[in-house]
């Protein structure tokens, strides 16, 4: 059986974190600090869904963690090409 206590601390852990991304989110002075925070955002939901399963002994969201993981990576990879390709383009300084 898994102790309420560890339980509570991951909430209020993963609440405080949340809070903070969602608030780099609306406040993130660029493109790729706004990126960034939802990438952490949707870990901390990852991670609320894995608590959840080890904390109920299921695996009913074993396939939407799996597809958020494959979905967080495609986009920051997306990203971070596109963010690179930016970088890359010759200026015409004259």
């Amino acid at each position: 059986m898994i102790n309420p206590v560890f339980v509570t601390v991951a909430v209020v852990a993963l609440g405080i974190a949340s809070a903070a991304a969602i608030y780099r989110i609306a406040k993130g002075p660029s493109l790729l600090d706004r990126v960034l925070a939802t990438d952490v955002l949707l870990s901390i939901v990852i991670t609320a869904l894995c608590i959840d399963m080890a904390v109920h002994r299921h695996l009913n969201n074993l396939i939407l963690v799996i597809s958020l993981t494959v979905v967080g990576f495609i986009g920051s990879v997306t990203v971070a090409r596109f963010v690179q390709d930016r970088r890359e383009e010759p200026r015409d300084d004259r």
